[in-house]
């Protein structure tokens, strides 16, 4: 084989030697490929991806649908919502659904042993929720504590003590932070059935976005509960027993105790950790009641942590900038001086972190500055930069800085915003939902406001309904850019809009736009496409029966048919007035007694004087007098209009 191989490299080189048809160049960048071949060749280091890389891959090669619906809902076209309502009914409904599958399949882990999945998905198979471990031992509590029992594993750590078994403090720790976590109860299951009571009720009496059950169901914490008990029976007690007690405490509540077992740690010379000092910062507020108390006291909690030589980490500095953002002019100062400690250690600031300073500004309205200014100088030291999430709070800055840009009617100061939100992922810090949906209609309220409403338009098509369901409110804020911008012939297209989001029954909405569109005179294509809208929209309204007719509404409508010449429709409405116990007012009575003297019809003019006599109202006989003098009558109907004409003048 060695030979064979020798002779095939020799007759491969042998044209390179004779130099058929080769150049001096050619030869010599085929000997120095020759040589380069002779080396040895270094193989790099095999690259590890992720599982998700194939599908983050192909994500990033397409762009958002402005034009489709949320992703968990194309599964299902009788689940498309139209507004915020139907979008967070739709969630809890396919929530509820996948909730109460896992409840079946954990509840009956026997009947689902079989695993189809190619390869092995965890998630869809039961999860181990059953006790294995009956005997009384270290790992049966082990089980327990893992498994989140934590009735069942206080009392097994009871049956321990009482055999005199040993427990490690390995063990001990973990038992103490699951009592303290949960407050002596077992932990909330979200898909448990008989949970369902209990929370339909509250999300009755809460409103705003939606919460988990576990988060509806406040816990406070109770005195001598189990995890006071095991702690005041073991012999000895370290730091991270006592750091377990005061988060716990501050958790739930118990800010007083919390300080108390402060104090008692700190008698028994031990140390606190970075977690116990930032929980005790943020329960400042519950045990000191003026402002330079509470800032006096988180003073000497960071000189405790300095003394015990405990280096703050991001969340020491984000729970002090919380507390400060509550005090206006008083913390600005103090604010400062916290971001630039931050700096001095080397912690990089959060979003919470640029939330917190913003909101100490805000609130000072004495501020030589404007708050536009801070936020300014946050935006400049942001611009371009990707962000992960290191705060619960990080959610917040992005509304709360589009509120600022909104209240100081600062366009491009938002636009600055946006584009940050579009950096990255930096999207998924916008919070869920309900904190998405505050963020985007402030930003559209503010382009409304201030921007053109060509760009109004193209924001509008570009983030509804993916990203954003407008309110009424938002609804209403385009129908006055359209006003403003002099584009109200693009009403009846926003009436569709307004259907389709599910606004068409708000009172209020469908009035603002009949009146815009009522309020002057068109071209006559827009006259007819405004009466088209009209008749649309009392179409749709009479499907509704809890909707009201207002006068105003009537009137609008019925003006708009008789600027397009539908006087035979703009008369079925006059109608509507009296089964709607409703007043349609002089000038539109004169309206239309004009329009029956342009088309010659003294019998139309006759029935709207009889009308205005039946509705008593006091312009019958006004009217009355402008039909005798206007129009060509027989006989008998100049006698019908004398008639009105002093049966309807008001008495003195």
């Amino acid at each position: 084989m060695l030979q064979s191989g020798q002779e095939c490299l020799v007759n491969i080189e042998l044209p390179y030697t004779l130099g058929f048809g080769w150049t001096p160049v050619l030869r010599q960048q085929a000997a120095e490929t020759s040589k380069e071949s002779t080396e040895s060749i270094v193989i790099p280091t095999k690259k590890t991806w992720n599982k998700e890389a194939v599908l983050q891959a192909l994500a990033s090669s397409v762009s958002r649908d402005p034009t489709a619906y949320p992703y968990q809902f194309q599964d299902d076209p009788y689940l498309t919502p139209r507004s915020y309502a139907e979008f967070q009914l739709f969630s809890l409904s396919q929530e509820s659904g996948r909730a109460t599958a896992k409840y079946i399949v954990n509840s009956n882990p026997k009947f689902f042993t079989k695993d189809f999945a190619e390869p092995h998905i965890p998630c869809l198979m039961p999860e181990t929720v059953l006790l294995r471990l009956e005997e009384v031992t270290e790992e049966a509590l082990k089980e327990r504590i893992s498994l989140r029992k934590v009735k069942a594993a206080v009392d097994m750590y009871d049956q321990l003590l009482q055999s005199g078994t040993a427990v490690s403090k390995e063990t001990i720790h973990d038992l103490l932070d699951l009592i303290c976590f949960y407050c002596d109860k077992d932990p909330v299951q979200e898909e448990a059935p008989e949970l369902a009571d209990t929370v339909r009720d509250e999300l009755k009496r809460r409103k705003g976005r939606f919460r988990r059950a576990s988060e509806l169901l406040k816990l406070t914490w109770k005195e001598n509960n189990s995890a006071e008990r095991i702690f005041n029976l073991l012999p000895e007690r370290d730091a991270r027993c006592y750091s377990a007690l005061i988060r716990g405490m501050v958790k739930h509540g118990a800010y007083a105790k919390a300080f108390n077992m402060y104090t008692d740690l700190l008698n028994n010379k031990l140390t606190a950790d970075v977690h116990t000092f930032n929980a005790l910062i943020s329960a400042v507020t519950g045990v000191r009641e003026t402002y330079n108390e509470r800032w006096a006291l988180i003073t000497e909690l960071l000189n405790q942590m300095t003394q015990q030589k405990v280096r703050p980490n991001l969340l020491t500095f984000n729970s002090v900038l919380k507390v400060l953002r509550y005090y206006g002019y008083f913390s600005k100062t103090q604010a400062l001086q916290t971001l630039n400690e931050m700096k001095a250690i080397g912690i990089a600031p959060s979003l919470a972190t640029f939330d917190h300073i913003c909101a100490a500004f805000y609130k000072s309205v004495s501020s030589g500055s404007s708050n536009s200014d801070i936020l300014q100088e946050v935006m400049t030291e942001l611009a371009g930069r990707s962000f992960t999430c290191q705060d619960p709070d990080d959610v917040l800055f992005f509304s709360s800085a589009m509120k600022i840009c909104l209240n100081g009617k600062d366009l491009e100061l938002g636009y600055t915003v946006q584009s940050l939100v579009e950096v990255g992922e930096n999207w998924k810090l916008l919070g869920d939902s309900y904190q998405q949906s505050i963020y985007y209609g402030r930003f559209f309220t503010l382009l409304c406001m201030m921007e053109h409403i060509d760009v109004v338009l193209k924001w509008y098509r570009w983030i509804i309904p993916s990203l954003y369901y407008p309110s009424s409110l938002g609804m209403s804020d385009l129908l006055q850019a359209l006003d403003t911008d002099s584009r109200l012939d693009l009403l009846p297209t926003i009436w569709k809009d307004i259907r389709s989001l599910g606004h068409d029954n708000k009172p209020d909405l469908v009035e603002m736009l009949l009146g815009l569109m009522a309020r002057d005179s068109h071209s006559p294509e827009v006259q007819e496409s405004f009466a088209l809208c009209a008749l649309d929209v009392k179409t749709v309204v009479d499907e509704k029966p809890r909707f009201v007719w207002s006068a105003l509404s009537l009137s609008y409508i019925t003006t708009l048919l008789l600027r397009a010449n539908r006087t035979e429709e703009a008369w079925k409405m006059l109608q509507l007035f009296k089964s709607n116990n409703r007043v349609p007012s002089e000038g539109l009575l004169g309206n239309f007694l004009s329009v029956c003297h342009s088309e010659g019809s003294s019998q139309k003019a006759i029935e709207l004087v009889q009308l205005s006599a039946t509705l008593c109202l006091s312009a019958t006989g006004k009217l009355a007098k402008q039909a005798l003098a206007d129009f060509k009558l027989t006989e008998k109907q100049r006698a019908i209009l004398f008639d009105l004409e002093t049966t309807g003048e008001p008495s003195e």
